[in-house]
């Protein structure tokens, strides 16, 4: 996708699915640092979120993520996303327990609550908060069906969306 841009940079993607804040903390330097990037988007913490680990560790990480990349890359820009919806609603084929799996603690309006209190980390750090979720939703605020193979997870065209968004910011 990245290559249709046209941008004279490179894009690093570090998104790994089912990664928690903790594991971005332990591998932080591969996955940031050592990039020493011009500019790092974050969107971590849904996982957090999904899997239960209590709202205070997921802040403290988060938190940490941020103070580690101010201290050890003073010059980035640093982007702090909100929270992609999802689509708890519509059916996808997966069984009633994998459907509650992933959705029994990450709804729109946990992760919408959730991005706010993200967002006032950014602030603290003077990075930017941004979304880019424009386009993604359907008119009652859920993922679109056609975005996502799961309702919890971006497909392709998902993405597709989210990087013509991110466009401005590149």
């Amino acid at each position: 996708m990245q290559q249709g841009l046209g941008l004279d940079k490179v894009i690093y993607n570090r998104g790994i699915r089912a990664t928690t804040t903790a594991e971005l903390l332990a591998a932080i330097d591969v996955c940031i640092i050592d990039l020493e990037a011009s500019k790092v988007f974050i969107n971590i913490g849904t996982n957090d979120v999904g899997f239960g680990v209590p709202e205070a560790t997921f802040l403290a990480n988060y938190d940490e993520i941020l103070r580690q990349i101010k201290e050890q890359l003073p010059t980035p820009q640093v982007f702090v996303m909100a929270y992609y919806p999802v689509n708890a609603t519509a059916d996808f084929g997966e069984s009633q327990v994998e459907h509650n799996s992933l959705f029994e603690r990450r709804n729109n309006e946990v992760l919408q609550s959730e991005s706010a209190k993200v967002a006032q980390l950014a602030k603290k750090y003077g990075y930017s908060f941004i979304d880019v979720n424009e386009g993604l939703t359907d008119a009652d605020g859920n993922l679109r069906k056609e975005l996502t193979f799961d309702g919890g997870h971006l497909s392709p065209a998902g993405c597709e969306i989210v990087l013509q968004n991110l466009k401005k910011y590149l």
